[in-house]
């Protein structure tokens, strides 16, 4: 009988373990992601931003048409800037 007990114990403790493991949301799970043109502060754009410049961090002005940083996906136009909105595709000057 001990044996049973032992064993119906085990594997209770594996299926809690179990289901306590699933509940947990994944640590490594990153939100989704958009490129927002013309929010980047000079020097602060996640990458390439239009002629003269290679990629991260070569934005030479603030809020530049051109350039983009990386926002959770859907926030992107809501973002106000002292020269408008942000926008998914790059803007002109």
């Amino acid at each position: 009988m001990k044996m049973h007990h032992t064993a119906t114990l085990a594997l209770t403790l594996a299926a809690l373990s179990t289901g306590v493991a699933m509940a947990q949301p994944k640590a490594d799970a990153k939100p989704a992601m958009e490129k927002c043109y013309g929010i980047a502060k000079a020097g602060q754009n996640d990458c390439k931003a239009g002629a003269g410049t290679s990629c991260a961090g070569t934005s030479r002005k603030d809020y530049q048409a051109d350039a983009w940083k990386h926002v959770p996906a859907g926030t992107c136009t809501a973002i106000k800037t002292p020269t408008g909105h942000g926008s998914l595709e790059p803007m002109k000057s």
